[in-house]
């Protein structure tokens, strides 16, 4: 199935603490969007591999995405080799995006870094006909990085303002990792109250300084053109 934008997260819910309010948006607005989970989170001190796969699959109903798949690699062990390369521009030649968001590249999770070089990589050469998966190339029009952990100035944001709710219900659907109430569960990270506070307080400040209640900010590694220096002219 051909999607205007395809999300790719190194375990479910990373793709919506940075980008669930821009995924919601972008589905109200008609776009097609595909999600898509590198691993299952096997690590993760809370919650098991089938549940947070049922809890993805709730997350991209709440964000309005067309679907959301797993591509199965080990948690704590996304390489660039060439298995794990092959698979990424398999999926993305099957998939044809027009737009793909990948995690930023500098974040203190090593999963994190991990999956945007591969990520980046694989994107590229999704598009070199040399490259050969058995499936017909295809090169996005653009790649965009998103914010999981800390941020860096970013190259543009989307104001989220009116999808925030929608970005709160998706992950609140992620119990097992930010509100774990099944035996033996642990408290992490994630399971403190200050974790939500960071994530909204990061969207409310980059919506501050452009003006709105809330906005996700995204960095491109290519200039962005504009029409005139007018402001209003994109």
């Amino acid at each position: 199935m051909a999607v205007d934008l395809l999300v790719f997260g190194p375990h479910p819910d990373d793709l919506e603490i940075g980008l669930g309010g821009t995924i919601a948006k972008h589905a109200a607005a008609g776009y097609t969007v595909g999600l898509c989970d590198l691993t299952a989170g096997e690590l993760g001190s809370n919650g098991t591999p089938a549940i947070r796969l049922a809890e993805a699959r709730d997350a991209a109903n709440v964000m309005g995405a067309a679907w959301r798949e797993n591509l199965g690699w080990p948690d704590g062990g996304i390489t660039s080799t060439a298995a794990h390369l092959v698979d990424a521009v398999d999926f993305i030649r099957r998939h044809r995006p027009r737009a793909i968001a990948l995690p930023y590249w500098d974040d203190r999770h090593p999963d994190h870094l991990a999956a945007s070089e591969v990520l980046t990589t694989a994107a590229f050469r999704s598009g070199l006909r040399r490259f050969e998966t058995g499936v017909e190339p295809w090169r996005p029009e653009w790649v965009c990085y998103y914010f999981i952990n800390d941020s860096v100035p970013a190259s543009f944001v989307i104001d989220v303002s009116d999808h925030y709710d929608t970005k709160r219900r998706a992950l609140a659907a992620h119990k097992s990792q930010f509100a774990p109430d099944e035996p033996g569960a642990v408290a992490t990270r994630l399971t403190a109250s200050s974790f939500m506070q960071l994530i909204e307080s990061r969207d409310a400040q980059f919506g501050a300084r452009a003006g709105v209640a809330f906005a996700e900010g995204l960095v491109v590694r290519d200039p962005l053109v504009r029409a005139t220096l007018m402001k209003d002219d994109r």
